[in-house]
């Protein structure tokens, strides 16, 4: 007989619903950005964040039980997540991407939570990462994937970082 879908199980397709409408807009902003004359930058570490992404979402689905409740107060805090990394992509408008592109030329955003820093995306995944596991009770699942998350997010933030700081540089933000 066929294990019961559990409240994680629901989460997980929820969530991984979310973020392919999130890479459909993406791939809708990067489109239009390289026709505007951006480039992709740092393109080589973006399969190994798909593959981290997508390996959370399946260890979560399969190796938490179903009949695990979770603590109510952490979820509603991932849910709070899910809120303000709307209002990050909302922010950057149509310059939002889950790759690195760049349009030179343009200014810098300062709209939203960019006003108070330059990469508020990567402190909500980190969070998010982190908290959906430990929901569930699930604490090796959110030390190990923060950790791999911790090492990617340094490859990327460093390639970000270089082409932040030459368009800073350049004098542009908006």
């Amino acid at each position: 007989m066929a294990e019961p879908v559990g409240v994680i199980q629901w989460i997980v397709v929820a969530v991984g619903f979310l973020r392919l409408a999130e890479l459909a807009h993406s791939r809708r902003n990067q489109r239009r950005l390289l026709a505007r004359g951006g480039r992709e930058v740092g393109a080589g570490h973006y399969p190994l964040i798909v593959l981290l992404h997508a390996s959370w979402l399946a260890v979560l689905f399969f190796g938490v039980p179903a009949t695990k409740q979770p603590d109510w107060l952490m979820l509603a805090g991932f849910a709070m997540l899910q809120g303000l990394r709307l209002w990050i992509i909302a922010s950057l408008g149509e310059y939002w991407t889950t790759r690195i592109v760049t349009l030179p030329g343009e200014p810098l955003s300062r709209r939203g939570p960019y006003r108070w820093m330059r990469h508020p995306n990567y402190l909500i995944v980190a969070a998010e990462i982190a908290l959906l596991p430990l929901a569930f009770g699930q604490w090796q699942i959110a030390l190990g994937f923060s950790l791999a998350n911790a090492a990617l997010l340094c490859w990327r933030i460093s390639v970000e970082n270089r082409v932040l700081d030459s368009r800073a540089s350049s004098g542009n933000s908006r």
